[in-house]
């Protein structure tokens, strides 16, 4: 995700903008900025299309900076820093303040006010510092701008100041639309006189253009902003969303969040605009990637189904169909990434699109099975079960790579990812004494993975009356999950290992990724006790979440990455396993200490956080270099809330069961407008923990 703390989810590394800083975003766009708005650090910039356009932009009022007061998010697009000017002569304190709302869409939009608290009229020139070094996404994260930046040329126009970049065939180009500034090679510049206690007003523009073509702007300067496509856009998605109501002003805040957050990730494919996909998160992973699109579309199903269908088309319309061992790409693999722009000799596997995700592909039959429980369309799972048999072709004839059944990872080339499970670190997967583990490895979640793809496949077959695939995959199920818990179990420890390596011997680390086999189902009913337990035990619980690996392992280290920090998205995966198997109390312990988690950090769940205890500290520790908004993080609130309210559809069969179990200090909790395929849902909870519910009409409900 230069020198960092931590392993990168793509191999890579950056240091975020200075704490306090804003990232904007708004499908492929992004900005990340200092406090008071400018940009001028060395990952800080406006990014369009995985290039970063604009690389400088320092706002001075007569030539001196000003001093940030406050930064504050409207939307995910939109920004407002509120400023104030140096002390001017004659006064003993600041008079001129400056407000900036900033606007991002394929571009900036930045509105400028100037405001004069003092009693005379205030002479002022206004700047902006501008440079444009459409430094690739990749060498801003690797840090290696200084080899890799293309040739820039700046042309200072009447009131536009334009810069173009030339790298091989790749044409790239900015313009800087300021109407009545005065421009040069250094940026823009406005002349003003504003009077006592009274304000100066005018709107700059940044648009881009990808070899010869220029993106059309998404906040015109001659369009109100509610007409814009983005504000209409969210405005869409608020309509559409489930109202939810709580008694918990830490859930409330966090469920907001998540539904806020999740907008702004929405991107659209540039070769398929039709497809709504969620990007995996800000500021480096503005892109569609299958295993965080897949999960953080099974975490918000009861919310928003439409993340899932375009997730799902999208990844089968760029699902694997040749052999590529520098992509990694095999017929039927669901790719890991996908890129729009960037620099491919900089990126994994060399390619804009790379494959190297062991989870990805059995996910997204997981995912198809999920959607149609939930009342898709059916003619939309039609058109993807195709895409979900060339994915169970992969699983079978090439994830497992020496046929014993298990699907395991070993990469192709250097250039590709070392793991390819979730923990995609170079040291996140090792034994209890903290020595890695050798490749091949199949991972226990992965093989939980592809258990439930097998029994989501099957349930699909049941669906269409094709009986005769729905038994051969329940078959397969079923050897799978006899085998994985004769193989994985370590009996003397009364947990899963976390997988087999190259010699198929047990790799014996206590860690969160046995959860995941609670998610699926794949544990036998009579080791999900000791799982359980182990989750929510001192080892492994930090009162916030359970941690990717126990405190008594080798390789812990609460700071670390991948090795003793709290991922949200994971937590909230043991939490749906644990309601799976009834161990409710356990569940809403866990819940309960995310949603306080989120709190600390303004209802926003960052990608990850430090593993310690709570009684260690006063609040949960920020991991310096996690993502945030990220999408699964984003959408863990969703999944857990779900989880526990025991919402368990089943469209096809007609049938809907509820079983809510809250944490009592929620208090009650509503949701109206839950959607089930052509019906909707209402569900109420009080503080008693009693249910009632309307809508769902032609369902029969099974409610506890």
């Amino acid at each position: 995700m230069a020198t960092h703390a931590g392993p990168a989810r793509s191999g890579f590394g950056f240091e975020p903008p200075d704490r306090g800083g804003q990232i904007l975003v708004e499908g492929a766009t992004f900005v990340a900025s200092r406090p008071g708005g400018d940009i001028e650090g060395s990952t800080e910039g406006l990014f369009v299309r995985d290039a970063r356009i604009i690389s400088r932009w320092r706002l001075r009022v007569d030539g001196e900076p000003v001093d940030p007061l406050g930064g504050f998010t409207a939307e995910p697009f939109a920004g407002v820093f509120v400023c104030q000017s140096r002390v001017r002569d004659g006064h003993t304190e600041p008079t001129l303040l400056v407000e900036r709302r900033r606007y991002v869409g394929s571009g900036m939009r930045e509105d400028l006010t100037l405001k004069n608290f003092g009693g005379e009229s205030a002479g002022v020139t206004l700047s902006i510092d501008i440079a444009a070094d459409f430094a690739d996404l990749f060498a801003v994260k690797l840090g290696r701008l200084s080899e890799l930046l293309p040739e820039v040329t700046v042309n200072p126009g009447s009131e536009v100041w334009s810069a173009v970049a030339r790298q091989g065939q790749r044409e790239r180009a900015v313009h800087v639309h300021a109407p009545g500034a005065s421009v040069s090679t250094d940026g823009i510049s406005f002349q003003i006189v504003v009077p006592p206690h009274g304000e100066w007003n005018t709107s700059v523009a940044v648009t881009a253009e990808v070899d010869g073509q220029e993106l059309p702007m998404r906040f015109p300067l001659d369009t109100p902003l509610e007409m814009t496509g983005p504000a209409q856009l969210i405005a869409e998605w608020q309509q559409a969303s489930p109202i939810v109501r709580a008694d918990s002003l830490a859930l409330q805040v966090a469920v907001n969040r998540a539904q806020e957050d999740l907008a702004g990730l929405r991107l659209a494919d540039p070769t398929e605009p039709d497809l709504t996909v969620i990007a995996a998160g800000a500021p480096w992973f503005m892109a569609l990637f299958g295993r965080d699109s897949l999960i953080t579309s099974a975490f918000t199903l009861a919310v928003h189904p439409g993340l899932a269908v375009g997730t799902l088309r999208a990844l089968a319309r760029h699902q694997g169909v040749t052999l590529d061992p520098l992509s990694e790409e095999e017929p039927g693999r669901i790719l890991h990434e996908l890129r729009f722009g960037a620099d491919v000799s900089l990126a994994l596997g060399r390619a804009d699109r790379y494959y190297g995700s062991v989870d990805a592909t059995p996910l997204f039959v997981i995912l198809l099975g999920k959607l149609a429980r939930w009342g898709a369309n059916p003619e939309i799972v039609e058109e993807l079960l195709p895409a979900a048999d060339a994915a169970l072709h992969w699983i079978t004839n090439y994830g497992d790579r020496d046929g014993d059944g298990y699907v395991e990872y070993q990469r192709a080339t250097d250039r590709g990812l070392r793991n390819q499970g979730w923990k995609d670190s170079s040291d996140g997967i090792n034994f209890a004494d903290g020595t890695l583990a050798q490749p091949p490895i199949a991972l226990v979640e992965v093989q939980a993975y592809v258990y439930g793809a097998y029994v989501a496949r099957a349930e699909l077959a049941a669906i269409h009356g094709d009986e005769e695939a729905a038994a051969h995959w329940s078959r397969q199920a079923s050897s799978l999950q006899r085998n994985f818990n004769r193989d994985f179990w370590l009996a003397d420890r009364g947990y899963f290992c976390v997988g087999l390596d190259a010699e198929k011997r047990p790799i014996d680390a206590l860690a969160s990724n046995m959860g995941h086999a609670l998610w699926t189902g794949i544990a036998e009913p009579d080791k999900a006790q000791a799982v359980a337990d182990h989750l929510l035990g001192p080892e492994m619980f930090t009162g916030y979440g359970i941690r990717t690996l126990a405190r008594s392992m080798g390789a812990y280290n609460p700071a670390s990455y991948h090795n003793g920090s709290v991922w949200p998205h994971d937590t909230a995966l043991c939490v749906a396993g644990l309601m799976r198997y009834g161990f409710t109390d356990h569940a809403r312990r866990v819940a309960a200490g995310l949603i306080e988690a989120a709190a600390f950090f303004s209802g926003r769940l960052p990608e990850l956080f430090c593993g310690f205890d709570r009684g260690e500290v006063p609040g949960p520790v920020p991991y310096p270099t996690s993502c945030s908004p990220q999408a699964w993080a984003s959408a863990a609130p969703i999944g857990i809330l779900t989880a526990l309210l025991g919402l368990e559809p089943d469209v096809p069969a007609s049938t809907l069961r509820l079983g809510p179990s809250l944490p009592p200090e929620w208090g009650a909790v509503a949701i109206d407008d839950i959607p089930l395929g052509t019906t909707h849902l209402n569900i109420a909870v009080d503080v008693d923990g009693g249910l009632t519910w309307s809508g769902a009409e032609g369902l029969t409900v099974a409610a506890r």
